[in-house]
């Protein structure tokens, strides 16, 4: 699990705070003494992946220096329902300020989490590695690829300039006998500075997959909407040319938990799925209050 880098998103954690709180919050003020201090409990209603509780402080940090976060359950780890992750001290009013904020990106996190988990498991056994994509909410990026680390699943590119991509849309600029130019433009994505990977698209076995394989420097092939005696074929092409080793096959398309076992037995190394970060659903996470405690 990689480690977030908290400073990366105080400036989404200070918009989501402002978005909510800029006003104040009278309904608090109104409601509950100055003085009164409480502790109140993060519980989850179901079973999840825990993520997101460096973002947790942060924004109780925002709200109330004074407020405190104990932490049951780190990030990455499993939850069952019921489970009390974390527990929040201080004044009230502060604490029933920062709920919603606090619950708006935990059950978020965890969302993501937990359906990379989901993902995870379901191709446990195979060689293949669920990995993420570009396809994240704007502005949530590094915190929900971290989501998916903490859920067991691996990054692809942060952003376009960490690694070369030649998809469809670039290689239908080269014509039909594409294979001296691509070899030229490889050749130069190995060069260029920052690039940690170089990623070909191929979308027909038979006439693209020998040619690019054939291609040095690259490290992986996206190997997109195949059907699963494609991607078989597509194995068995790469271990007879290249071996087993690289460049790495990775699936991507049509991917779902009805899908993913059976593309993974198909003996790929990576499978990419965009739904873990643009269809995952948040989770029911609450805040139980505790009275009297000072």
């Amino acid at each position: 699990m990689k480690k977030l880098n908290i400073k990366k998103v105080q400036a989404l954690i200070d918009l989501a705070v402002e978005e909510d709180y800029g006003q104040g919050d009278p309904t608090s003020v109104i409601t509950v003494g100055e003085e009164k201090n409480e502790k109140t409990h993060i519980v989850t209603r179901e079973e999840i992946v825990v993520c997101g509780m460096d973002v947790v402080r942060e924004v109780l940090r925002r709200y109330d220096e004074r407020l405190k976060l104990k932490v049951y359950i780190d990030d990455g780890s499993r939850a069952n329902v019921a489970n009390k992750l974390a527990t929040i001290e201080g004044p009230l009013r502060s604490i029933l300020s920062a709920e919603r904020v606090v619950l708006n990106f935990l059950q978020r996190l965890c969302g993501i989490s937990t359906m990379t988990w989901k993902f995870v498991s379901a191709v446990r056994g195979t060689r293949a590695k669920i990995y993420d994509t570009r396809k994240t909410t704007p502005g949530w990026r590094l915190l929900e690829k971290y989501a998916v680390s903490c859920g067991g699943g691996y990054n692809h590119r942060i952003s376009l300039g960490d690694g070369v991509m030649f998809k469809d849309n670039h290689i239908a600029e080269l014509g039909k006998n594409f294979k001296p130019a691509l070899k030229k433009m490889v050749a130069a994505a190995k060069k260029t500075k920052g690039v940690k990977f170089v990623s070909v698209e191929v979308d027909h076995v038979d006439h693209q997959l020998d040619r690019v394989l054939k291609i040095p420097g690259i490290d992986v092939i996206l190997l997109d909407n195949m059907g699963q005696w494609q991607l078989k074929h597509a194995v068995e092409m790469r271990n007879e040319i290249c071996g087993k080793k690289k460049p790495y096959l990775e699936a991507s398309g049509n991917v779902n938990l009805n899908t993913v076992l059976g593309i993974a037995k198909c003996g790929v190394d990576r499978i990419s799925v965009g739904a873990i970060t643009h269809s995952a659903i948040a989770v029911d996470i609450g805040l139980d209050r505790q009275e009297n405690i000072v």
